[in-house]
Parts: structure tokens; sequence; C-alpha cells
């Protein structure tokens, strides 16, 4: 029997964990050059794998839940004649295809609601109601703009197997433990892994400043007045951490047990929050050569992307400083921000709050309000020293309140 190896992409980004998914496809079942194979998970970035080749799906290696390294083989498809497909992927005779579609679609009541695709289900989500002969109208949806998440399906499926249950109490005694467990996503358990590698390898350090983001809010608006648009903040934090790390080159580095290496390029990861639940940071890279509409627009596209799960691997790697934008959920400080390894230090911004400060207008200490932001830097205190950190921050927050150019 011919048989072509379905591989792991061997471009995983350096310092994460990629976990196997769900299999879309079953063993038996025929499979078109390129088509989605099986969907793999890291703490960075959703992806699935494709079909190499035009066959049946012969073989899966690697289970659902099943930890991977770049380059691992996850199954094979075979691409043999006897295998009914032909060579552009598609079945060979109606009734083997048939089959095949019998083989891997479980029954499901028919419903009147719309298909699953229909709804903006990511892949997972699909397979999991697939998997559990669920419509996606019976399960409550929690997720941002009230999509299904994945957690939305295991915690419905969980709850139906104890209400199921016979050995479990009555309502009585249900009520007396409130709670339930979700179990983890790969993503989530990723995540989680990687935090803790962060925090346990590098001893962080947080500086904490404001900055009085007047001039900002007044280009906006400026810009706005002019052209009908203008850039977001996010993008102004960019290209004020553009030129802070212009001035202070160490903190856009990273610590090796022999060196410091500080990067030429500035690629600057942008943290967004996902509608299942998770957070990715794609990367605005080579921003240093970029004008503010140029970071405004590739900001725009990647955010969409990640919110629609269909950033590629390239998105998310190559970073060399991160910002964590926690204030558009309303959190005016957070300490320490875990540093996405193994970049040195990571920026944080908090809620723009008007407040009273104090301002020398015309030579007279003044009490005014202002629209402030709290910025903090955590970094690896390996790598820096507080000098580097407080001449960052200063250019930082200059940059943040200096008139745009």
């Amino acid at each position: 029997m011919a048989t072509i190896d379905i591989l792991m992409p061997a471009d995983q980004a350096e310092g994460t964990e990629a976990t196997v998914g769900t299999w879309l496809k079953q063993v038996g079942d025929p499979v078109a050059l390129h088509e989605p194979l099986v969907e793999i998970t890291t703490d960075k970035v959703n992806m699935e794998v494709p079909a190499p080749a035009a066959g049946v799906l012969a073989e899966v290696c690697c289970a659902a839940g099943t930890r991977i390294e770049p380059g691992a083989v996850l199954g094979r498809v075979s691409t043999d004649a006897a295998a009914g497909v032909a060579a552009g992927g598609a079945p060979v005779g109606r009734a083997a295809a048939a089959a095949a579609a019998q083989r891997s679609t479980p029954a499901v009541m028919p419903s009147t609601t719309p298909p699953a695709a229909a709804l903006g289900l990511t892949p997972a989500v699909r397979q999991l109601l697939k998997q559990h002969q669920l419509d996606a109208a019976q399960v409550p949806a929690t997720g941002p703009g009230g999509r299904l998440t994945r957690e939305d399906v295991l915690g419905y499926v969980e709850q139906r197997h104890l209400t199921d249950d016979s050995s479990v109490p009555g309502p009585a005694a249900r009520q007396a433990r409130p709670s339930r467990r979700v179990p983890h996503t790969p993503m989530r358990r990723s995540i989680a892994t990687n935090m803790a590698r962060s925090l346990a390898a590098a001893p962080h350090v947080t500086s904490v400043f404001e900055a009085d983001m007047t001039a900002v809010l007044a280009d906006r608006e400026a810009r706005k007045a002019a052209t009908g648009a203008a850039p977001t903040v996010t993008a102004y934090l960019v290209r004020a951490v553009v030129a802070a790390l212009g001035r202070v080159p160490e903190v856009n580095s990273r610590w090796h047990e022999d060196a410091v290496e500080i990067f030429e390029d500035i690629n600057i990861g942008v943290g967004v929050a996902t509608p299942d639940g998770g957070l990715i940071a794609p990367v605005i890279h080579g921003a240093q050569q970029m004008s503010l509409e140029a970071i405004h627009a590739r900001l725009d596209d990647v955010t969409a992307r990640a919110r629609a799960g269909t950033l590629s691997q390239a998105d998310v790697t190559g970073g060399t400083f991160t910002i964590s934008n926690h204030g558009v959920s309303g959190s005016l400080l957070a300490a320490p921000i875990i540093i996405p390894q193994p970049q040195a230090a990571v920026l944080g911004v908090g809620a723009l709050q008007r407040r009273p400060v104090v301002r020398v207008i015309d030579g007279v200490e003044s009490i005014v309000i202002r629209p402030m932001v709290y910025v903090t830097l955590t970094l690896d205190h390996r790598v820096l020293d507080a000098q580097q950190s407080n001449a960052f921050m200063v250019a930082c927050v200059a940059a943040l309140e200096a008139p745009p150019a």
C-alpha cells in the first residue's frame, strides 16, 4: 500500500507546545488534496493541517490530546488506486463516496437552524457538535457576540451526563454542590504551561509610569476631521514603543546563557483576546520601518484574523517585544504581566481614565483634568536593570505625550 505521511509543520514557534486537537476525518474517509485533516492547537494559534495528497485516511498516529513536536508524523494517507479516489481528489464511485460519508457522519435529528458553518463556528466546535450528536441551537453560547465556544459544548455535555446519571442524587442534593468542571482546552493548557515556565525562568520586575494621552487623542480627532478615519490608540502605542526601543535597544533583546542577543528589527506582538477565551499576540514585523498609518492597517488586519481564528503561523512568530493593552477590558493596572519568553520585556497599558493632575500653566501650578493611562514595563531582570527600564519608559511616555509628527 502506497502511503504519504501527514507531518506536523516544522515552523512551529519557539517556546510553544503543540497538541493534536480534533481529527476532522476518520480512518477510511476519502480525502482531497489540501483538504483539512486535523486541527492543531498551541498557545499561539489554532491551525489545520491539510492532506498532502488525495486518497483515503489510512492511519491516525497521534490521537486527540497528544503533545507533538515539529515534524512529527500525525497520520498517513493511502494513495492506492484501490482507495477509490481519483487523481483530482474526488471519489471514483458514488457508492463508495456515499458509504464513506455514512461511516463518518453520525445520525443527527433534522434541524431548522442554520448549518454550523453559517453560525461562524470554528472547526473544533463543529467537530464536537458532530461527535456528541448535538445541534448548535441546543447549547447556550457564552462567547463574545453570542458565539459558541469549545468550553460551551464541553460544559453542556458534562452537565447532560450528570443529569442523565441515575447514580447522581436528586435536585435538592445537587443544589448543595453549585460547581462544574470544564475540561482544559489544549490552548489553555499550553498557555498555563508557558506562563509558569516564564515566571520560573526569568526574575520579573515591574516599573510603573503614567502617560498623558491628550496629544494622542487630539491627533486622532484632527485626522478624523481631515480624512474621516483615525488610527487606533494601540497604533500610537506601537509607534511610541518603536521610538523608545530606538533610544534603548537593549530592551529589544533576549537572554542566552553566554550573551544577550539584541535585535535590529523591531517586531512587536500585540495581545488579542480570542472568542474561545484564549489570548494570542500577532506580530507587527519590522515596525521600525512603518508609518503610523501602516501600523494601523496591519493591526486591523491581524486583529480581525485573530478573532476569526485565521492567523497563520508566520503571523505569531518572530516577536521581539510585546504590548498587552489590558485596559481595553477596564483594567487600570496589572503587574506583573508575564513575559512571553524568550523576549526580555512586555509593556502593559491600562484603561484611559480622565483624572485630576497638577500642571504648570503660565508659571502657575494648576489642577486640570487630563486623559491618563498607567503604563508598566515588566522586564527580565537577568537582561535589564532599572537604568535601562526607566530610560525606556521615559522615552515611551515622551513619545505618547509629544505632538505626533
